[in-house]
């Protein structure tokens, strides 16, 4: 069963949409404002997340910052806000979808039906990235041959492989790993680096993945 968390301060909009969704077989948790959305995102892991962005507490665009921090869970914006730069705004901080109210539910549900399906594409993708010889399933988080990498190992590697191409930061990855307050240790990194390229790389010395960019970070390529 889907699990959706809908997020808006309007009770009238929360029932109607947990009615709705319900009725539809989807399993439904609701939330008033930011800081609850980003609690219960972390600690129900949702399967969608439709977010009204005129929040009591937080933006809507600064929640979807801090989910975007963490997860790739798809956000539907359900919004007041008709204006082209709040689209944009929202868009560009990582929502899929942004639906204006008023709605019809119908097309809302059609729009929750597309973004799950785009979704659940991206995640096939990412059960299969070739890495030398091995396979690496980030759903399921495994690797092809029984290898096994340590939580560290998989949380850096996992960042690297859903930004192909991307040149990932030494600061964020250290940020994001370890947190804010070790954005200087740059050996954590090129320690770390060195042992997922050995299990990984079949030349680990020369490796064609995962690449160092000196001096900035790191990049995966495929």
């Amino acid at each position: 069963m889907t699990k959706i968390l809908v997020v808006d301060d309007e009770p009238q909009i929360l029932r109607a949409l947990r009615i709705n969704l319900i009725a539809r077989h989807y399993d439904v948790a609701v939330a008033v404002d930011g800081s609850s959305a980003l609690r219960q995102a972390a600690e129900w892991h949702p399967d969608l997340i439709v977010l009204d962005i005129g929040l009591p507490d937080i933006d809507g665009v600064d929640v979807i910052h801090g989910l975007r921090g963490w997860t790739r869970i798809p956000i539907v914006v359900l919004s007041g806000r008709a204006g082209n730069q709040d689209k944009i705004e929202a868009l560009d901080a990582g929502a899929d979808d942004y639906v204006t109210k008023p709605f019809g539910i119908e097309e809302f549900l059609a729009r929750i039906r597309a973004v799950s399906r785009r979704a659940n594409v991206q995640e096939a993708e990412l059960a299969s990235i070739q890495i030398g010889d091995h396979t690496v399933d980030l759903v399921n988080k495994t690797v092809s041959g029984g290898l096994r990498l340590t939580p560290t190992e998989w949380r850096i590697l996992e960042i690297l492989l859903r930004n192909p191409g991307k040149l990932i930061p030494q600061r964020y990855l250290l940020a994001e790993v370890w947190g804010s307050k070790h954005v200087k240790e740059t050996h954590y990194l090129r320690q770390y680096m060195a042992q997922v390229r050995k299990k990984l790389e079949r030349e680990p010395a020369h490796p064609k993945h995962l690449i160092t960019e000196p001096g900035m970070g790191y990049r995966y390529t495929p």
